[in-house]
């Protein structure tokens, strides 16, 4: 009578086969990881204008961008004293010469991935939207960082930016 061996289930895999098998789903990970980033980021959309200054202090005094024709954007973080981390943030956004129903502010770090720091603000009537937000602390003692401000429009999503630094205390 003939003897059917069947394969042994509790095989052991070669080390080289566990370490190719670990490296693809580290890959996978960083990629869904890296996809869910982008996707959360939701700037594919959006036409950037620079700010119209070149050099503008948030820290201070309010900033404008220019968003086309007869469209004009105004950013206030009204924080008492320069911008620290971690402190709730006021913020204010003032649009003229368009309509819009959504104001956002983003702070992104400059240098670092910061990760998204992403704050909606509410609509309280005249083309001013208000909210709260703020950023995160840093080990470094000066962290530069950038706050994008997407509106949307009838036109689309209209976007600009404005760079400041946060000192550590």
């Amino acid at each position: 009578m003939p003897q059917c061996i069947l394969p042994s289930t509790g095989a052991a895999r070669p080390p080289l086969l566990r370490l190719l098998i670990i490296l693809t789903l580290l890959t996978l990970a960083v990629a869904f990881w890296y996809l869910t980033r982008y996707s959360l980021r939701d700037e594919a959309g959006v036409q950037w204008h620079p700010p119209t200054e070149d050099r503008c202090d948030l820290h201070a005094a309010p900033c404008t961008a220019s968003l086309g024709q007869d469209i004009a954007l105004r950013l206030t973080v009204a924080s008492k004293g320069p911008i620290r981390a971690l402190e709730r943030l006021p913020l204010e956004v003032r649009l003229t010469g368009i309509q819009a129903e959504s104001a956002r502010v983003d702070f992104v770090g400059r240098d670092m991935d910061m990760g998204l720091h992403r704050f909606p603000l509410e609509a309280v009537g005249g083309g001013v939207f208000r909210g709260e937000g703020q950023v995160a602390i840093c080990s470094d003692a000066v962290m530069p960082w950038r706050a994008k401000v997407v509106v949307d429009t009838p036109q689309g999503r209209l976007g600009s930016w404005f760079d400041f630094e946060v000192t550590r205390r």
